[in-house]
Parts: structure tokens; C-alpha cells; sequence
């Protein structure tokens, strides 16, 4: 009975997580795929399935039952909007997933097919279940800002190559932003918001700085920058990119650099505690062994 119990409380987990995972997966036919795949990334609307549809809307109902403290508002929109969830209900929806994680987390703490369940397990599962979309809201939205920092530079060529075949700032924005859909996702649908504001009647600097905002890229800001001051002085626009498309690369070899001098650190800690250990059995047993069998027999001897 007792190890029937963790394996019952097993098999619950995985079930659940299967359940949920099945239920957010997209139902598309191969026709939408087809489509998708001959028209550009974006221009069909995306028509989630009934099971998604209805979680989606649980998940709102919870998210407007659930506390909204003032103080984390602005910044979980921040980070939201960084991830790329720039939806009016994307602030709601994630309230609801982390109100429905805690409570599903808090269940399972407090189930009795779970050993050494209680009180104190469900509510460290109710912790845990309210940090876990924070941390994985943070962590998404600095993987995205990381693709689109490591893609600008590609993106920054396309634009010198243009803007010199004499295309226009907007234009050439525009042909890379469709240039880019395939290779750089997240980059081309930030300049495509571009170009839609452009058309809306915002003015570019605007604009520019509006992309700057909505991704948190400091590489984005000081292109953003340098597009504005080029605008009002007048200069030329392809030397510009060029220099700063050049200063971008030297900076991504200097992070590879500075990410690869960095791994001897962070190698000392699997060598001291993983490999070393090993090492010492193979090497030291064998004599420690030896050191035994001599040691004992004269120990013997001597009683």
C-alpha cells in the first residue's frame, strides 16, 4: 500500500499535465498549414480551437476573480508586452494562470494520494504555483529580447542594401520586416507594427520610439536613437546603418567572448562535485582497497 500510493499520486500528475498540454496545442488542419506556410507569418487570423477557446475563457474568469496588486500591474504589463503578449486581456489571462496554478498546486498538496500531504504542502504548493508564472513571464521575455538582439544585425545589412538600391526609409522597413518573417519572427513583426503605425498617421520618430518601448532592447533603443538624430540632421541614412550595423556585430563578439571566458567558472562547479568524486573512486579506491588488505592482516597478526 505504501508504494502504491506515490505511484497512484504519479500517475495523477502526469495526467494532468497531458491533459492541460493536449488542450493549449492548436487543432490545425493541413489546409491552414498550407496556407500558412505560402502566405506571410501573421496575415491569417488565428482561430484557436474549442478546447484552447474554453480554457482561455476560464482562465479570464479567474483572472478577474483574482487579486491585482497595484504595485506589480505596471510591471507584469511590461513584461508581458516584452514577451510579446500585447493583447488588452493578456494581463487577465495571466492573473488566471497563476490564480489556477496555485489552487491546482494547493490540491494537490493537500491530496490524500499524495504521501506526507497536509496543510503546509498545499500551501507551499499554492507558493510555488503563484512564483512559477512570474519566473517563467521573466524568462520568456529575456529569451525574446535575446532573438531579437542576436537578429538585428542581419536585419541592419538588409536595411543598408535598400536603403542604397534607393528604396525609402518606410519602404526599406517594410522589406525587411517581410524579408525577415521566416528567419527572424519577433524582429519582422516589430517592424511590421512599424510600418502599420507609419500608416496610421504616427510620425516616425514616434514610432521608432514606440519599437524601443515595447521591447526593452538597448541595442533597439540606440538604433531607434541613431534613426531619429539622422532624420533631423539630415545625414546619410546607409552610412549610418552601415556603422552601426558594424558597432552591433562588434558588440555580439564581444558577449561570445565575454559568455566563453565565463565558462571555466562556471565549470568549476560539476568538475568539483561530479567529475572529481569520480575520479578520486577510480583512482584512490583501487590503493585504498590495497591499503586494507595489507593494514588488516597486520593488525590481525599483532592481536
Amino acid at each position: 500500500m505504501t508504494l502504491l500510493l506515490p505511484l497512484m499520486g504519479f500517475l495523477f500528475i502526469s495526467l494532468l499535465i497531458t491533459a492541460i498540454g493536449m488542450s493549449l496545442l492548436r487543432g490545425e488542419t493541413a489546409i491552414e498549414r498550407r496556407l500558412g506556410e505560402l502566405s506571410l507569418p501573421g496575415s491569417l487570423p488565428a482561430v484557436p480551437a474549442p478546447g484552447n477557446e474554453r480554457l482561455l475563457n476560464t482562465l479570464k474568469r479567474l483572472g478577474r476573480a483574482a487579486p491585482k496588486p497595484s504595485r506589480e500591474i505596471g510591471k507584469l504589463k511590461e513584461r508581458l508586452i516584452y514577451a510579446g503578449y500585447r493583447g488588452s486581456e493578456a494581463l487577465t489571462v495571466f492573473f488566471g494562470i497563476r490564480l489556477g496554478l496555485a489552487i491546482v498546486l494547493f490540491l494537490l498538496g493537500t491530496s490524500p494520494f499524495i504521501p506526507k500531504s497536509g496543510l503546509i504542502a498545499g500551501l507551499a504548493g499554492a507558493a510555488l504555483g503563484y512564483l512559477l508564472p512570474s519566473m517563467g513571464l521573466a524568462r520568456l521575455a529575456k529569451r525574446r529580447q535575446h532573438r531579437i538582439r542576436l537578429s538585428l544585425p542581419d536585419a541592419l545589412d538588409l536595411l543598408v542594401v535598400s536603403v542604397e538600391a534607393g528604396l525609402g526609409l518606410d519602404q526599406a522597413i517594410q522589406r525587411v520586416g517581410e524579408e525577415l518573417a521566416f528567419a527572424h519572427p519577433e524582429l519582422s513583426g516589430e517592424m511590421r507594427l512599424i510600418n502599420l503605425e507609419l500608416r496610421a498617421g504616427k510620425g516616425r520618430a514616434d514610432a521608432l520610439r514606440n519599437l524601443a518601448e515595447r521591447t526593452g532592447v538597448d541595442d533597439l533603443s540606440s538604433l531607434a536613437a541613431m534613426l531619429i538624430q539622422t532624420d533631423k540632421f539630415g545625414t546619410s541614412v546607409a552610412r549610418s546603418l552601415r556603422v552601426h550595423s558594424e558597432t552591433l556585430r562588434t558588440k555580439r563578439r564581444q558577449r561570445a567572448e565575454e559568455a566563453a571566458a565565463k565558462t571555466g567558472v562556471k565549470m568549476v562547479f560539476p568538475l568539483v562535485f561530479c567529475i572529481f568524486p569520480a575520479i578520486w573512486v577510480v583512482t584512490i579506491g583501487p590503493a585504498a582497497i590495497k591499503f586494507v588488505e595489507v593494514l588488516f592482516p597486520l593488525a590481525e597478526s599483532q592481536k
